[in-house]
């Protein structure tokens, strides 16, 4: 098992935070998911040689790592991520 902090870009509210926590979680063997939207960072646990699977999903999200380029597109996704995750947080 693997305990990392992910840099990422793109995490704009608890919205965000939200979203990749509950994605994030699907992933079987991630555990212990908590976004820090004022640092941009993701800490979470996963199984040995996940982490590819998880930056992968964070990309499809609109939050790529913080050392990718970082266009048009994925800060569209972005907001779309971040809506969906402000939809969940009102109906909880």
């Amino acid at each position: 098992m693997t305990t990392e902090t992910i840099l990422v870009a793109n995490v704009k509210c608890n919205g965000c935070a939200t979203t990749i926590k509950n994605e994030l979680q699907k992933i079987e063997g991630v555990s212990d998911v908590t976004v820090d939207k004022d640092a941009d960072s993701i800490t979470l646990s996963y199984p040995d040689n996940e982490r590819k699977m998880i930056i992968d999903r964070l990309h499809e999200l609109g939050y790529p790592e913080a050392t990718e380029k970082n266009g048009l597109l994925l800060q569209l996704k972005s907001y779309a991520s971040c809506m969906v995750g402000r939809i969940h947080n009102l109906q909880a």
